[in-house]
């Protein structure tokens, strides 16, 4: 990890294969285009951006429209991925070869959807993620109602604490004002790393369970 640049781009190259993708991960690293997505590039922010699962913070007004969504798990995986990677929105890195990818994954067992569905039967919004025993790296998020992608990331903090939760990660790779409002923090990719170790060695959350 010595060699990753300011940003955390520790290389470019390889192949997005089922395999490649996990080893990625259990080093800390994650795979996302670099420009246009002509290049495929390994990253490790330092510091990286974790959300404590004991530190979530969820406001008066994110409680009271937690009432109308209900969470769902891998019930829409590929509306969520595909709402993730809508071209429209702004930064969009998704491209067609990481979907492929995370699909190829999902189905594997090692991708999940935490989906928020509004009380009218809409898929309001949701997130996707790669869980490896107690970790849960996040990926990407959206919405299409008011606070639907909060309620997503909050049902997610739930499933990550059911049974023991001793030494589970959730992994939300760089700071963001959204994320920081909730309770995510900063730690230096050295602690990062410690902490990815435990969480490597823990039993995943039931619900994601192979």
């Amino acid at each position: 990890m010595d060699g990753a640049d300011e940003d955390g781009l520790v290389g470019v190259g390889a192949d997005l294969e089922p395999g490649t993708i996990l080893a990625a991960y259990r080093r800390g690293l994650f795979p996302m285009p670099l420009g246009h997505g002509r290049h495929l590039g390994w990253w490790s922010p330092d510091p990286r951006a974790v959300l404590p699962l004991e530190g979530l913070r969820v406001s008066r007004s994110l409680r009271r429209s937690l009432r109308h969504f209900e969470i769902r798990v891998d019930t829409a995986f590929d509306e969520v991925i595909e709402a993730c990677a809508n071209p429209s929105r702004p930064h969009g890195w998704i491209s067609p070869d990481i979907r492929f990818a995370y699909r190829r994954l999902h189905e594997m067992g090692w991708v999940h959807s935490v989906e928020a569905w509004h009380e009218d039967g809409d898929l309001a919004g949701g997130l996707y993620g790669v869980a490896i025993g107690g970790l849960f790296a996040g990926e990407s998020m959206f919405h299409r109602r008011t606070d639907a992608s909060k309620a997503a990331l909050v049902g997610l903090v739930d499933l990550l604490r059911a049974g023991d939760a001793t030494g589970r990660v959730l992994d939300v790779q760089w700071m963001t004002p959204h994320l920081a409002s909730l309770g995510a923090v900063e730690v230096a990719r050295k602690e990062y790393l410690v902490l990815l170790d435990e969480a490597l060695s823990r039993p995943l959350p039931p619900l994601f369970r192979l």
